[in-house]
């Protein structure tokens, strides 16, 4: 490995002159400079990061907590692109990210306070999980700098979509273009569903809408058999309904599937509903309303603020940022206004 005293050597200055050159400091010329850069560069010269660590008492590395429940990984399209923001953020800063170890079946495993102290991460984000179990509650304890996506903890900072807006939004879009019997099959026990079934039932009381016992059913996120159950069981009631809203626009598919396989089509017969906005919506046909969720804004907010908490500790808030979508109208909802 090259060092800095073999770029002194074939430069002829100092070793403290290559170091000022590297990390560029004002005091020496920059032709000098310039000059030393290029020698280091043809020399295949990196600069050590354990010794940039114990330097600087950073390790430029951010630990990445996402652990949802339903194994799609990556492949989940809304956190896909939060991540990708995320990491694009940070990366423009300088800093790497890696994802903290979830390896529950291995015998001894670190904890997840553990593994991040292990691997020296300077800072935390939270954006998929369980975030009700010991181990996560023990994380955001801790002194390590911390930010949540769409979870609110008291001592964290939180990126938010504004999931009240949202629904709120989606609702009253459905409610004027004439629908009075709509359903929502909503997903399973959240702080992201209980925002947004609250926000439902508000903006139904606003609305004096009235909402049925059996309208309202409950699917986890992604689950396409689920919501095909319950789309058959809503579209058998006696008084079925003119709308169906889904929890997300994947376990909405489920839902399609059923309204096709009975031989109705979508909006004449029966209107449907997503949320979050993700691509392959928009080339289904008919292309499927929704509420379009943005997560650039909710990644790039995550990663800068958890760079001033890292960077800036003493003058960074401790506070939650709402960000919010927007109604993407689609061709699945009909207009049945007289």
């Amino acid at each position: 490995m090259v060092s800095m005293k073999d770029i002194s050597i074939a430069c002829g200055v100092s070793v403290a002159t290559v170091s000022k050159a590297l990390n560029n400091h004002k005091d020496i010329g920059a032709e000098t400079k310039e000059h030393i850069r290029q020698v280091a560069k043809e020399m295949g010269y990196f600069p050590n990061s354990a010794a940039k660590a114990l330097k600087t008492n950073r390790t430029y590395n951010i630990g990445v907590l996402f652990a949802e429940d339903d194994y799609s990984g990556l492949t989940h399209d809304y956190f896909s692109f939060v991540l990708d923001s995320l990491k694009r953020t940070v990366e423009k800063a300088g800093y790497d990210i890696t994802f903290i170890n979830d390896c529950k079946s291995r015998a001894g495993r670190m904890t997840y306070l553990e593994h991040c102290r292990y691997r020296g991460f300077d800072g935390i984000a939270i954006v998929c999980t369980d975030f009700y179990t010991p181990e996560v509650l023990e994380l955001v304890r801790s002194n390590i700098p911390t930010v949540t996506i769409d979870h609110l903890f008291n001592n964290v900072c939180a990126i938010m979509s504004d999931n009240v807006k949202g629904m709120q939004d989606l609702l009253t879009y459905v409610y004027q273009k004439g629908h009075r019997r709509i359903a929502y099959i909503h997903g399973a026990d959240s702080a992201v569903t209980q925002s947004r079934l609250s926000s439902f039932y508000r903006t139904a009381a606003q609305l004096e809408l009235e909402v049925p016992e059996e309208y309202i059913s409950v699917a986890a996120y992604r689950d396409t058999k689920k919501t095909y159950e319950e789309t058959v069981r809503l579209l058998n009631l006696e008084n079925r309904p003119t709308c169906i809203l889904y929890p997300d626009d994947f376990a909405a598919f489920g839902g399609i599937n059923a309204i096709k396989e009975m031989g109705l089509r979508i909006p004449q017969d029966i209107s449907v509903v997503g949320y979050d906005g993700i691509r392959i919506a928009r080339h289904i046909e008919p292309t499927l309303t929704t509420l379009n969720q943005n997560t650039k804004e909710l990644g790039q907010k995550a990663g800068e603020k958890l760079i001033n908490l890292i960077e800036h500790p003493k003058t960074t808030l401790i506070e939650q940022l709402i960000v919010e979508g927007y109604v993407y109208e689609g061709n699945s909802v009909a207009d049945i206004n007289p």
